[in-house]
This record gives structure tokens, sequence and C-alpha cells, in this order.
């Protein structure tokens, strides 16, 4: 079996997210990806044209004033040239984005992007896991530490660098590449199994 090709269309504002992207990334070649990190704000026809040929695209861009940035948002619009040919029907789909806050709205972001890949007919992948840090003997080391179930989601302090993205939230990134992979492969293998029958 070929290996699947996760492509990762992100908007990084500050270097925070692109953090979370490249932990996207390696979970997703650990776990046997072929990957492109694609900057949305810069994103050339041959970037266009990889997203065609991805098995799956993760989202990501910092949850800004309640839902993912401007530039992310351009480059939504902008998809609805595949949206009028369904070039990325069937594909899979997920998630991933920062603020400095806590909750900081993230979940709407995230909603975001799963309206986005719904409308391109794409099936959207959750991040699986259980929430960590909530009960007494929990630490913020856990994975998923800040209890969302649809995407990864990130916390970084607003007076610090992208060098202070947290270590458990790299982790959860790491697990929905991961998962993303996993979830691709048994795609193809399924697929290829009705093709044979």
């Amino acid at each position: 079996m070929t290996s699947p090709v996760v492509a990762i269309a992100y908007h990084s504002g500050f270097g925070h997210t692109a953090v979370v992207a490249e932990a996207v990334r390696s979970g997703a070649e650990e776990a046997g990806a072929d990957t492109h990190l694609i900057k949305v704000d810069e994103i050339t026809e041959a970037e266009w044209e990889l997203l065609d040929a991805a098995d799956a695209i993760v989202f990501g861009s910092p949850t800004y004033m309640g839902t993912a940035s401007g530039a992310f948002h351009v480059f939504a619009e902008a998809s609805s040239k595949r949206w009028a040919t369904r070039a990325w029907q069937d594909k899979l789909a997920a998630g991933f984005t920062n603020s400095a806050s806590k909750s900081g709205d993230k979940l709407h972001t995230l909603q975001y992007f799963q309206t986005l890949a719904a409308q391109q007919g794409m099936h959207w992948v959750n991040l699986g896991l259980l929430p960590g840090w909530n009960s007494s003997e929990a630490s913020e080391n856990d994975l998923n530490r800040l209890g969302f179930f649809a995407g990864a989601a990130a916390q970084t302090n607003a007076d610090q660098g992208p060098e202070a993205v947290h270590k458990a939230d790299i982790a959860t990134a790491e697990h929905l590449g991961r998962r993303v992979t996993e979830t691709a492969r048994v795609v193809a293998a399924g697929r290829a199994a009705i093709a044979a029958a």
C-alpha cells in the first residue's frame, strides 16, 4: 500500500501555530505519511495542486477574535473553485488551532474548519482522545490537556514566543497527525477492497 499523502494547510501570524503545524506533520510522518506543509497566505498554484492530490488536508490557524485568522478566511474563500468542481470530495479533513486563552473560542475555529470541510464534501477526523487535566490526579502535561474533541487545540501565553508552545499541546498535535494518517490508510484499504470485490 502506498503512503497516505497528508497536506497541512495553515496560517501562523506570530509563529505559534507554525509550531503546531510542524507537530502535526511530525506525527503524520511518524505514522508513514508523505506530508506537505502549505502556508495558505503564500500559497502557489503548485501547492493548490498538492492539496488536490492529497488524501487528507489538515486545516490550521490561530484563533483571532473568535474565529480563524483573516488570512485563513481568504484561503477558504479561494477554495470555492475546488468546491465548484468537487475536487476535495471524500478526502479526509482535520484541524488545529492556537490562542492565548485556555478556551479563547478555539472551538468556534475548529467548527469553522468542520463546516469548510463539509462544504467541500470531506470526511472529518476528530481528535479521538479523552480530555486530560480534568481531575485531581491529572496534569497539565496530559494529552488533550485543554479538553477539545473536534481537533487539536493549543494555548500559548500572549507575552511569549513560539518557543513557549506547551509540550503537551505539541504532543496532542502529533497525535492528530498520526490519527489522520492511520485513518487515511484504513479508508484507502477499504476503497481498494470495494474496488476488488
